[in-house]
């Protein structure tokens, strides 16, 4: 079966921006379709249970000032895969922004770069941006939780139909920040933990969601200042909430003028909280001024609490609200990782000392970290990021890391062949952490298609074992999640 199930007026092609053509043109369709009418090379495993999610940034309408790729509309891609067999999906997040926007026939908010041009109330922690919904996608309590990095509303998706069932009623609680991405959920209990962020005092709020789908916590913590903060990270007792060097100029900000800076005389710090502790409880831990976009996970041996992620001391940040010089090579430095020089790192947190130990896990420029949803907030072994090309914010392979030995293997996709975030599936049954399977989704430039690839995970370098040509080619996407199957109606 191939079936359109909805088509869109997109109006945001005709355009010089290169983030609205090539690999960044958006799609206008949505569709379901399963593997009878779609080309599968090799065969999908038997064993391979659960769905794996995409979340996408595809702008429809032409836009408001100058477009950042943060900026489009929310489409999710879904994969389910069932007895060998897999079904596909993508719709749009239908946000009140995004209904809004179709209903006028244009787009009525302005993107993160000029938040100055507003006329309508938006939402984020700048409260001028349309809630996007385009970032981060978690699977909690048999749904989906889709947000914006800026911080949005949490939407809800079913994870087989995809359909957008609102805001989940807790985040009406939320009010004017929302929640940030980048929610974590403990596989062990069931709890959710997240933040967000704004421009008022306190600066930052931190919460639980439990199994049930319950707020259980909610409370503020204090910064000095508003910050621009990106991920967090749990352990099996605390989370990791950051404080990081890269901020809005407060001079600047107390006069209306939002100035992204890094400040490199300013440390890093780190608060580990006790999960349902408050901000008396924090411990802040200073370390060399940074700037973090993703960690791969943190988890406790002994008094040290140990998070791993991707560094950057060089940090280029989107030039919110500045004017002048060329947009988009302001944009490519900023999404250039060989610019910034992201690459994976450790800290570890002695909780007796309060001492803060850094090192290198590795020079090689690389980010998006992912580890098996089973080991988030425990130890664990392997780490899968993304490869970039050099001069171009396009993923272009894969690199295993194994941090028990040091050694690593990669996979890289090939010649104007670029993937997203990749996903672990581990079989049912699995007593290794990389028994399973590693799940991305690839745009061919040269053939103009997108394919959903399948490797084993514990052979990367092997290449693929399957691969489904999808129905049309999909445009870039960041982050997205796999939902094992016995999760899918709700937590375990």
């Amino acid at each position: 079966m191939l079936e359109v199930y909805n088509k869109v007026e997109a109006t945001a092609r005709d355009t010089d921006n290169p983030y609205l053509n090539g690999y960044f043109a958006p799609m206008d369709t949505e569709y379901i379709a399963t593997t009878d009418t779609l080309q599968v090379i090799g065969e999908i495993p038997k064993d391979l249970h659960g769905i794996y999610v995409r979340n996408s940034h595809n702008q429809v309408k032409a836009p408001l000032g100058h477009y950042h790729p943060f900026d489009g509309d929310g489409m999710v891609h879904a994969i389910h895969f069932k007895d060998g067999k897999a079904e596909y999906r993508n719709r749009f997040v239908r946000t009140v922004g995004f209904l809004a926007e179709q209903a006028a026939g244009k787009s009525l908010w302005p993107g993160i770069l000029e938040p100055h041009l507003a006329t309508y109330r938006g939402w984020g922690a700048i409260g001028a941006m349309k809630d996007n919904a385009g970032v981060d996608a978690v699977a909690h309590n048999g749904k989906l939780i889709v947000s914006m990095s800026n911080c949005g509303e949490p939407y809800v998706m079913d994870p087989i139909t995809l359909e957008t069932e609102g805001v989940h009623s807790w985040g009406q609680k939320l009010n004017p920040f929302g929640i940030s991405s980048h929610y974590k959920v403990d596989l062990k209990t069931g709890d959710m933990m997240f933040f967000n962020f704004g421009e008022q005092y306190p600066y930052m709020n931190y919460g639980v969601v439990d199994r049930n789908n319950n707020l259980v916590h909610y409370v503020p913590v204090e910064l000095p200042g508003a910050r621009w903060p990106h991920d967090m990270g749990i352990t099996q007792n605390y989370t990791i909430l950051h404080d990081l060097s890269m901020f809005f100029d407060p001079i600047l900000l107390s006069k209306g003028i939002r100035k992204l800076s890094f400040f490199p005389n300013v440390p890093s710090r780190f608060g580990i909280i006790p999960r349902f502790g408050d901000n008396s409880q924090i411990r802040w831990f200073e370390a060399t001024p940074c700037y973090i976009l993703h960690i791969s996970n943190s988890y406790e041996v002994g008094d040290e609490v140990i998070m791993d992620g991707c560094i950057s001391t060089q940090p280029h940040g989107p030039d919110v609200g500045q004017q002048g010089g060329d947009v988009y090579e302001k944009i490519a430095r900023h999404l250039d990782k060989h610019t910034t020089q992201t690459h994976m790192y450790r800290w570890r947190f002695n909780l007796r000392t309060g001492k803060t130990i850094e090192e290198c896990i590795d020079d090689e420029v690389t980010e998006f970290p992912v580890v098996s949803n089973d080991y988030v907030g425990y130890q664990y072994r392997y780490s899968y990021n993304t490869l970039f090309k050099k001069g171009d914010w396009l993923f272009a392979g894969l690199k295993k890391y194994d941090l028990f030995t040091g050694n690593s293997t990669r996979y890289e996709y090939g010649d104007n062949r670029y993937g997203s975030e990749p996903q672990i599936a581990r079989r049912p049954g699995a007593t290794e952490e990389d028994d399973g399977y590693l799940i991305n989704i690839i745009t061919d430039l040269n053939e103009n298609r997108s394919e959903c690839v399948i490797f084993d995970a514990q052979d990367i370098a092997a290449g693929p074992i399957a691969t489904i040509i999808l129905p049309e080619r999909v445009n870039n996407g960041t982050h997205g999640c796999w939902v094992e199957g016995d999760r899918i109606g709700g937590e375990r």
